[in-house]
């Protein structure tokens, strides 16, 4: 239910975006507006809060979201917009919109929602992170290269 609620917020939030930055700024018809805010409700869900936030935290995962709707929005607007400044500025606005949106979901999931990767995840063990040697007798490969 918890799921749920988090997807509900998530597409609320995209088509509020969507519809100023699409629809009012630029007149994109309702259906393309709806379209967009399943899309990346469903990608920015799955991608962004289910993998990449557990994983690296709020605000790394605030950045790959912004990056993800901006390509989304770049594609498929490529596909559905024949106006190349209705897809720049409407990707880059509604980029920005969504991801400001997101710190607030980003919380909400944190501490709402309980990660299932962090617990599978094993724990980075630092100590075999860097290898340095130094040669066991130095001297005597010099000796070995003089003869």
């Amino acid at each position: 239910m918890k799921h749920l609620n988090v997807l509900l917020m998530k597409f609320v939030i995209s088509f509020i975006v969507f519809w100023f930055s699409l629809g009012l700024l630029f007149n994109a018809p309702l259906v393309e507006i709806i379209s967009f805010s399943l899309l990346i409700t469903i990608f920015s869900y799955f991608v962004g809060d289910q993998i990449i936030l557990p994983r690296i935290g709020k605000r790394n995962a605030v950045v790959v979201d912004f990056f993800l709707i901006y390509t989304i929005v770049w594609v498929f607007g490529s596909i559905f917009f024949h106006s190349y400044l209705m897809i720049g500025w409407g990707s880059i606005i509604s980029a920005t919109l969504i991801a400001g949106s997101e710190v607030f979901v980003h919380s909400y999931i944190l501490k709402n929602i309980k990660p299932i990767v962090r617990e599978k995840q094993p724990n980075f063990n630092r100590d075999f992170a860097f290898e340095f040697a130094e040669e066991q007798e130095p001297g005597r490969n010099q000796e070995k290269n003089d003869k």
